[in-house]
């Protein structure tokens, strides 16, 4: 039986006073043509860095990172607003920037996170397959801006692929991350991070863990996975567990751990 390692690492996160593009005027592409819409050529950009991903090519760090600083203009905006950030009105405008028809792996999407005042973060997911980012903002009222991030250009072994993020806390900006579980196992690694106020720190990473599935409140963060593979059929699962993960006193701590009933296929 294994269970997901718990390893505290401290992440390279970078805080860029005035890196942040404010205005998507600003964003100008090497082959974009006079008077061309940024916004899309931003979608012509994240067509581009899925497609690559997807056929395995050399990724364009350059392009991603002017998509990324063009959403951070959008993020940047919304979150200044002077009646102070409307999410659903910011992610219904972001869900209007994707690029595929339907957008399949594709989303941009705010998320409050804990603390006071508020810090929020953009999950960025350009495609099926990746790559993936995540964006902190930072500031309070009227002040908000790019904080750090997360994403495989800072932090090498990042698992950018099928992004999603939870918070984890109302009083501290503590989030878990969800990469992968779109295979048939529902194979995903997870990673608990901080932001405190001037950078993202690494809290906890999972190994690979199939049938995983994942439940977030104020209680905790509760991870089901198989925690006992039947080696000689890897698809199969001997043993589920479920662990039960609170932020606690400065450090993220596993709560308890229960066995769980494997659930038999359905017969054909």
């Amino acid at each position: 039986m294994f269970r997901p390692a718990a390893r505290a690492v401290i992440a390279t996160a970078l805080i860029l006073p005035g890196f942040v593009i404010f205005s998507a005027n600003l964003f100008t592409p090497v082959h974009a043509q006079a008077g061309a819409d940024a916004a899309a050529e931003f979608k012509r950009i994240s067509q581009n860095l899925s497609a690559a991903r997807l056929a395995g090519g050399d990724e364009n760090e350059a392009q991603m990172e002017k998509a990324l600083a063009y959403l951070d203009s959008i993020a940047v905006s919304d979150l200044n607003l002077p009646a102070g950030p409307n999410l659903d009105a910011a992610n219904r405008g972001l869900q209007e920037l994707t690029s595929h028809t339907p957008p399949v792996g594709e989303n941009y999407r705010l998320v409050k996170l804990g603390g006071a005042p508020a810090a929020y973060a953009m999950v960025i997911n350009f495609g099926l397959g990746g790559p993936a980012a995540v964006r902190i903002y930072a500031g309070g009222a009227g002040k908000y801006a790019l904080a750090a991030k997360i994403d495989h250009i800072v932090q090498k072994d990042f698992f950018d692929s099928d992004l999603e993020l939870v918070p984890v806390s109302n009083s501290e900006a503590v989030f878990v991350t969800i990469s992968g579980r779109t295979d048939d196992l529902s194979t995903g690694l997870f990673s608990a991070w901080q932001f405190d106020g001037h950078r993202v720190v690494a809290l906890w990473n999972s190994d690979l863990l199939q049938q995983s599935s994942y439940e977030a409140d104020p209680d905790g963060f509760r991870l089901a996975y198989c925690s006992q593979v039947d080696e000689d059929r890897p698809s199969q699962c001997l043993k589920m567990s479920r662990d039960l993960y609170r932020f606690l006193a400065g450090e993220w701590k596993r709560i308890e751990t229960a066995d769980l009933p494997i659930s038999k296929p359905a017969a054909k």
